[in-house]
């Protein structure tokens, strides 16, 4: 499919939703879903969206995340990747992270879809305005890739202008982009393309068994 065409999913929308856990076959986070009595069928695009944080209970700040965001109107959580425990960067005298990417489909805009993550953000605690750069964080929520758009404002930039000098993103991108086959269409080839072959296990970067619940 050429970037920027629209196909046609199912979103599920944010009132009289049932909660359901599913398992993703990449890895072992429990995705939540929402379905409503009527799915709505609209147009949507996919998006991936990195998750990370060090600070409190990593795993269940995370967890909260993605259920939040599933809750989303006009955002369905596609997969979630394995999660891995990464080492800090840029201020090393931090806690380790766990960091996952998620894979959505959404028919926001990439500035919407952002101002959702910073939502999820505040109601997890966490205070932008007062942290020190690349410093501890109750979360984290960056929005990596969006099919089909490209932005380099003040406020956003698509794609992320970081992400391919992060172990702990592109690890867990390659995993999706490679291991699910609802991410194989040729709008991220690109992307695939300059992750390139599997590479030796990177430093910092460890796969974390998430507890059973």
């Amino acid at each position: 499919m050429p970037s920027g065409v629209r196909r046609e999913t199912r979103l599920r929308p944010l009132m009289e939703g049932v909660l359901l856990a599913s398992r993703t076959p990449l890895g072992d986070v429990a995705a939540t879903e929402r379905r409503p009595p009527d799915l709505l069928t609209t147009s949507a695009r996919q998006s991936f969206v990195g998750v990370g944080a060090n600070l409190g209970d990593r795993w269940a700040t995370i967890r909260g995340a993605l259920t939040a965001l599933a809750g989303e109107p006009g955002i369905a959580v596609l997969a979630e990747s394995p999660v891995y425990e990464t080492a800090p960067v840029g201020v090393l005298d931090q806690p380790p992270f766990l960091n996952l990417v998620a894979g959505l489909d959404t028919t926001l805009t990439p500035e919407d879809l952002l101002a959702v993550l910073h939502r999820c953000e505040r109601a997890a605690g966490r205070r932008r305005e007062r942290e020190v750069r690349w410093g501890p964080r109750l979360l984290d929520l960056d929005l990596l890739l969006f099919e089909g758009e490209t932005r380099a404002g003040p406020d956003l930039i698509l794609p992320h202008p970081r992400m391919w000098e992060r172990g702990f993103v592109t690890v867990p991108l390659r995993d999706l982009l490679f291991g699910d086959p609802r991410f194989h269409g040729p709008v991220w080839a690109e992307v695939r393309a300059r992750l390139g072959p599997p590479p030796p296990p990177t430093a910092g970067v460890v796969r974390w068994t998430p507890p059973r619940s």
